[in-house]
């Protein structure tokens, strides 16, 4: 079925050949045994995939964690790091970390005790409790230099510096929020009304992965922009592409595990019940908040207003790309990250 994968397929492309080219770093996997969840449930042989990018210093500083976006693995992740990318392994030991529900962490699809739709909801700070543990547990880190990721990956950026404030020097979500807009909550209960409304998807007992298309045509609409679209296809190739979106299975991403994963997005809120004032003096980490003008699936504004509450640092992408933008945009992106990530 269709997923977010494709955006950063575009933005791999976009940032040339990198780690993955030469080889990605080999998968390793934290084992938790039991994660208790937010919602009092338990996942049972809990576990972790991620992979390390870099080397560690002597004193242990340059460590920086990168979970993972929306349907993204982290052997997606190897085009952005690298000089000149998102973030450069010359300098940092970088830990791309599998988010619960990706298929490769512990998820609906790979799960034995509690496998398919029986698998337990998780939320995004479960995610961010997982991946402390994984830090802290079984690398044995007491520190992080920074904490940073891309969408859903920014999602648990946010969470990261109100959940353990005192973890990292600095953040930087990117194309993230700190709580759904009105406006992303209608995406993203819409795709989940058109999974669960598929026929192919059988309640979640299915045997064969389904396609669900009106999933994929409604993530499609949102990934960039009308501008985008129409300066990239043209009315002859629309036919094609139109097919290409609702029968391809792009990348085999569980539909259960989008399913999971989605549901941790929607709530998503770091105030937690409280307000984003709130959320904001816990905060203890300088943070580069970077957004795109005109995404039309995670919108700015809730970021851009954490951000003045902390007058932090902001960069906001302004190209037709949408979501897409830090792709598109990574020749402004990268030298602004890297001159953050310098930092002391």
């Amino acid at each position: 079925m269709f997923d977010c994968t494709r955006l950063f397929v575009i933005l791999c492309v976009l940032l040339g050949a990198g780690v993955s080219a030469q080889g990605l770093p080999p998968i390793e996997y934290a084992q938790l045994g039991e994660c208790k969840l937010d919602n009092g449930a338990t996942i049972h042989g809990c576990k972790l995939g991620y992979r390390i990018f870099g080397t560690l210093n002597a004193d242990k500083s340059n460590a920086i964690l990168f979970p993972t976006w929306f349907t993204g693995r982290s052997g997606d992740i190897g085009a952005d790091i690298g000089p000149g990318r998102i973030v450069d392994d010359t300098k940092y030991y970088i830990i791309v970390v599998d988010a619960l529900g990706d298929g490769v962490s512990s998820s609906p699809s790979n799960s034995t005790a509690q496998h398919g739709i029986e698998f337990p909801n998780f939320t995004i700070h479960d995610m961010v409790e997982s991946e402390y543990r994984l830090v802290t547990t079984t690398l044995r880190l007491k520190h992080l230099h920074a904490v940073m990721g891309i969408s859903m990956g920014g999602m648990q950026t946010f969470e990261w510096v109100v959940s353990h404030p005192e973890m990292m020097d600095l953040a930087v979500p990117i194309v993230g929020t700190p709580q759904q807009s009105s406006y992303d909550l209608l995406l993203w209960n819409a795709e989940k009304v058109a999974l669960e409304a598929d026929p192919a998807w059988q309640g979640g007992h299915y045997t064969r992965n389904p396609e669900l298309p009106m999933v994929a045509y409604l993530h499609e609409m949102n990934l960039s922009t009308p501008e985008f679209r129409v300066d990239h296809t043209t009315r002859e190739q629309f036919p094609e592409y139109f097919h290409h979106i609702g029968t391809e299975d792009h990348t085999g991403f569980d539909a259960n595990d989008y399913l999971r994963q989605l549901e941790a997005m929607i709530p998503h809120d770091i105030a937690h019940g409280g307000t984003l004032y709130a959320a904001a003096a816990k905060v203890k980490a300088k943070m580069l908040i970077v957004n795109a003008r005109q995404d039309h699936m995670v919108n700015p504004l809730p970021a851009l207003g954490f951000a003045r509450l902390l007058h932090a640092q902001t960069l906001v992408l302004e190209s037709d790309c949408g979501h897409m933008s830090p792709g598109c945009e990574i020749g402004r992106l990268s030298p602004v990250i890297d001159h953050f990530l310098a930092q002391p």
